[in-house]
């Protein structure tokens, strides 16, 4: 599979605001699951959220209400919209396809990419 490749990161405060985006730089992604993951400073990567092909979402707890998943499968490009953002949310985003079992998002497929940096400051 063709390596995915975010970008979008930056610097916010606390309570500030992301937009992180996904491409592929060869290949459609219309027909694959997307999702994100993020892994903060010496921890393993978490799971954040995922969407559907046919764009419905799934979040982790923590972040319902705050973050949303998109997708745009004509411009070939999945964005994650952070809102509200915790210090604890700092780390380095992937963006990944899913594999899913039945309506639950399971593991990510494929190579990882260089992901995005997402540092909030509090």
């Amino acid at each position: 599979q063709v390596q995915l490749v975010e970008s979008g990161g930056g610097s916010v405060q606390a309570g500030g605001s992301l937009k992180l985006s996904c491409t592929s730089a060869r290949g459609l992604l219309s027909g694959d699951a997307l999702g994100w993951y993020r892994q903060a400073p010496g921890k393993q990567r978490v799971f954040v959220a995922s969407i559907t092909p046919n764009g419905i979402p799934y979040y982790v707890d923590p972040v319902k209400g705050r973050f949303t998943i998109s997708r745009d499968n004509a411009k070939n490009t999945m964005t994650l919209q952070m809102t509200g953002l915790r210090p604890e949310e700092t780390g380095v985003y992937y963006c990944m396809r899913i594999q899913y079992g039945g309506t639950t998002p399971r593991a990510p497929t494929g190579p990882w990419g260089p992901g995005t940096q997402v540092t909030v400051s509090s």
